[in-house]
């Protein structure tokens, strides 16, 4: 059973409904949960597609609210440099992972729109000066 607050999946499709990759990759997810409080939570991308992202969140989200993904890429993509990919986009699809876990996994329809920055500039540091693409 979902969170109180969160309403049941929608008919969009899932992640796996259209090519894309399954990734590992650490990311932090920054947005509002269902009392409209702002959080950052640490997590793990699991599948992206050009308009698709899936993932697992502790946070409660609810359908249609929007979140901002900070991705880390991976060295060979980024030429090793410490770069950031940073997308935004909607909760399309919620699914609850177990019985007895508050965990959620979300499936994002993406924004077109993406900023690639180094890390320094992802604002993911301690609260302050988040900046927002």
């Amino acid at each position: 059973m979902l969170r109180k607050g969160c309403p049941p999946a929608t008919t969009r499709s899932r992640p796996e409904d259209e090519r894309g990759f399954k990734l590992a990759l650490p990311m932090t997810v920054q947005g509002r949960d269902p009392s409209g409080r702002d959080f950052e939570e640490e997590t793990v991308l699991d599948y992206m597609s050009h308009s698709q992202a899936s993932f697992v969140l502790k946070n409660a989200v609810i359908l249609e609210s929007q979140l901002r993904l900070i991705i880390g890429l991976p060295p060979k993509l980024s030429e090793d440099r410490d770069l950031k990919l940073i997308i935004r986009g909607r909760v399309a699809f919620l699914e609850r992972r177990r019985e007895g876990d508050a965990s959620q996994r979300v499936s994002l329809a993406l924004e077109s729109r993406y900023v690639i920055k180094p890390e320094a500039q992802t604002g993911t540091s301690s609260g302050n000066g988040r900046s927002r693409s």
